[in-house]
């Protein structure tokens, strides 16, 4: 069977906080900060959601997001595979994806300096 390969699309929506949008293969995501620093808290909050658009089922993903600056990650998802003190993390997922489910969580937790923006997103199974 040949694997054809769709090229990741980002588009930057200036109507939502710090959004990020991708397509490739057979997953569609998008992750946006919903919490930053305040009162006395260092750490971001990220949220992330996914749309399976496939014709088979999986039990785990990959998420890979990248940030204008090094994170180290704090925790969210099933745990860290890679990239902690980067400016790119792998996380691994545990969801139970049939073909058209959706992937929805905002417990993506990193800590970084000010200024904190997402420059890529993707989930891939």
């Amino acid at each position: 069977m040949t694997k054809n390969y769709t090229k990741p699309i980002v588009t930057i929506d200036s109507g939502m906080a710090e959004g990020v949008y991708a397509a490739s293969g057979c997953y569609t995501a998008s992750a946006y900060i919903h919490q930053t620093p305040e009162n006395g808290r260092g750490d971001y909050r990220i949220q992330v959601n996914g749309k399976h658009n496939a014709d088979h089922t999986k039990e785990a993903q990959v998420l890979t997001i990248s940030f204008n600056q090094n994170v180290t990650y704090v925790s969210g998802g099933a745990g860290l595979i890679s990239g902690n003190e980067t400016t790119t993390l792998k996380v691994k997922l545990a969801y139970h994806q049939n073909p058209t489910d959706n992937i929805g969580f905002g417990d993506l937790v990193v800590t970084s300096d000010a200024g904190l923006a997402i420059t890529r997103v993707s989930i891939t199974d």
